[in-house]
């Protein structure tokens, strides 16, 4: 599956839209992960317990999206973003969104 952020493929025209496509992941943070960033918030320097829950969130908002995209009968997407959100009353879940055109090239 071709994932981009361009509203085409060079070289690859667009034969079928297939509509649009979402992958959404909610992922909680941890007292340990907090506890972590909050000495890095004193001291400096990067979160990598943060960084990897981001990453691994995005991948997986990625990955069902695809899948969805697959569903429908698309070998690519088109026109992705990625968006992020903090929510609960403490803001202490993290929401990857993802959202792309299906089509088939």
């Amino acid at each position: 599956m071709i994932i981009t952020t361009t509203m085409q493929i060079e070289g690859q025209p667009i034969k079928e839209y297939k509509g649009i496509v979402f992958g959404e992941v909610v992922e909680g943070r941890n007292f340990v992960k907090d506890f972590f960033s909050s000495i890095r918030d004193i001291v400096g320097g990067r979160s990598n317990s943060y960084e990897s829950s981001l990453a691994s969130a995005r991948e997986a908002s990625l990955q069902e999206m695809s899948k969805r995209a697959k569903d429908m009968g698309a070998n690519a997407i088109v026109g992705v973003s990625v968006s992020y959100e903090t929510l609960g009353e403490t803001n202490g879940m993290l929401m990857v969104t993802c959202t792309g055109t299906a089509v088939v090239i």
